[in-house]
């Protein structure tokens, strides 16, 4: 810092103590800087400036302007003008709309009117409607009675007799024709009728299946299941005469899991209460008893796995509570393995190794017999196929060989125990393979021993094919506890044989 300026003398960038306006007041404060304007053009002075003479913000009355009034606008870029002027007819606008009609109103075309138009061509116009001319009314006249049209002669007495000729003539025939009708035609109602018996035989005709339905009707009997605010409905067998009947799960499963009324009404009316034995819902099978009934009919057991395709069968039941109902069909197959789900009225949760038969099952015909032309019980009726509330020919019974073991546990022990190999599967169909895809197997299980993985997939067992878990649940639970049989399953595209030993699932 120079000694001038330690002194508060002017710097550089000062103007000095005196600037451009005059020296400053005092001496000390430096004169205010003048403004820095962009140069005015001479135009804008000539319109805006003071007039020449004139030094304060008015001019007297005296004073003429010299200059330009206003500011003078030059004539526009023609190409703006064509752009944004008013349309003309012979300039068309740049951006007007070509379909836009400005100035233009609506007008309707005037009719052509030929008589005023001098270049028409003469044409034929419509003719003259012609008035129609009112008819003149006209009175009915008096209506001719008989006096005049005999007395006044209108008529001839030569047509009056030929007339009364003819109306003797038509009623004489009218009752000459009634005569002889009447004495022709026999009458409706007669008192020399009787009706009476045929010659034939009786039972001479009545044929296998009503042969077979009177030699098993006796042990069929219709099972009652009922609650504060239902009523099932079932059939049943009976089984030995000490009052054991063999019937399905899910016609009494309501009466083992709630307060149910059991009752079983027998083929002469007679209804009794009765107690439940065992029942099993692996397999829907149960066992109830009655007690002091005497001269019990037991049914004929045969044997299932001499059924075959075609053959002849006879389903008894009580469809919709219909009791002493008898079907007849066919065996349609057989192995057919069919699952039970519970439900709202059933615990039941099994696979069925079903016979399939086209004879009539519907609900109520449920623990019913299924019996061939010797009456023999060869199947109990479980389950139809009934998507539309009646049977459509898709019935299926359990095998007798099969209930006959299950009836014997349950009536010995109370509950039945089944064949197992500590599996869970589930179907699979493919290109690759078909059968039961293992998807965990228990520790120590049988299934284990066997070298089974998760994954591979079990095509067969014990000599029957597998094409779904159902199957294997079915072929499991027929086999019998203890015994090795053989199995095949499928693995990364090589099929192994081995054997396993089921266990039982107690």
């Amino acid at each position: 810092m120079t000694s001038d300026q330690q002194s508060g003398g002017p710097t550089p960038s000062d103007p000095g103590p005196e600037g451009p306006s005059g020296p400053s007041e005092g001496g000390s404060r430096p004169a205010p800087r003048r403004p820095r304007h962009s140069p005015v053009s001479p135009q804008t002075v000539a319109v805006f400036g003071r007039p020449d003479g004139v030094a304060g913000s008015f001019a007297g009355s005296d004073h003429v302007r010299t200059g330009p009034r206003q500011p003078v606008v030059a004539d526009p870029d023609p190409v703006l003008r064509e752009a944004f002027a008013r349309p003309s007819d012979d300039v068309d606008s740049l951006q007007r709309d070509p379909d836009s009609r400005f100035g233009e109103t609506e007008q309707t075309p005037a009719a052509a009117d030929p008589w005023r138009d001098p270049a028409s061509i003469a044409a034929m116009d419509r003719p003259a409607v012609d008035r129609p001319t009112e008819p003149v009314p006209t009175v009915p006249g008096r209506k001719l009675g008989a006096r005049e049209l005999l007395f006044d002669r209108i008529v001839s007495w030569r047509a009056l007799a030929l007339l009364a000729v003819i109306a003797v003539l038509i009623g004489g025939i009218g009752g000459l024709l009634g005569r002889v009708t009447a004495e022709v035609t026999p009458p409706l109602n007669s008192d020399s009728v009787s009706l009476g018996e045929s010659d034939s035989t009786p039972g001479g005709n009545r044929g296998q299946v009503a042969r077979v339905a009177s030699a098993v009707e006796k042990a069929v009997v219709a099972i009652t299941v009922s609650t504060s605010s239902a009523v099932g409905t079932g059939s049943g067998v009976v089984l030995d005469k000490n009052g054991y009947i063999v019937t399905n799960n899910h016609v009494i499963s309501l009466a083992a899991t709630q307060k149910a009324k059991l009752e079983v009404t027998f083929f002469d009316r007679q209804r009794v209460p009765a107690r439940i034995v065992g029942r099993d819902i692996r397999t829907d099978l149960a066992v109830i008893k009655v007690d002091n009934i005497d001269n019990l009919t037991t049914a004929a057991l045969g044997n299932s796995d001499d059924l075959a395709i075609g053959q002849e069968v006879i389903a008894f039941g009580s469809p919709l509570g219909l009791d002493r109902t008898v079907t007849s069909g066919i065996v349609s197959a057989t192995h057919r393995a069919v699952p039970l789900r519970p439900d709202d009225t059933s615990d039941t949760n099994a696979v069925i190794d079903g016979i399939q038969t086209d004879a009539a099952i519907n609900p109520g015909n449920s623990g019913g017999p299924l019996v061939d032309d010797d009456a023999k019980v060869v199947g109990i009726n479980t389950a139809g196929l009934v998507p539309g509330g009646g049977s459509i020919g898709l019935g299926f019974a359990i095998p007798i060989n099969e209930v006959r073991g299950v009836a014997e546990e349950l009536i010995r022990d109370g509950r039945a125990v089944h064949a197992q190999i500590g599996v869970n599967t589930s179907s699979v169909r493919n290109d690759r393979v078909l059968g039961a895809q293992v998807r965990n197997v228990v520790d120590g299980s049988p299934a284990q021993r066997a070298g089974l993985r998760e994954g591979d997939v079990v095509t067969a067992f014990d000599g029957r094919p597998i094409d779904g878990a159902d199957e294997l649940t079915v072929a499991e639970r027929t086999a019998t506890p203890g015994k090795s049989v053989p199995m095949t399953y499928w693995r990364d595209g090589r099929t192994f044989n081995t054997t396993v030993t089921p266990a039982t699932d107690a």
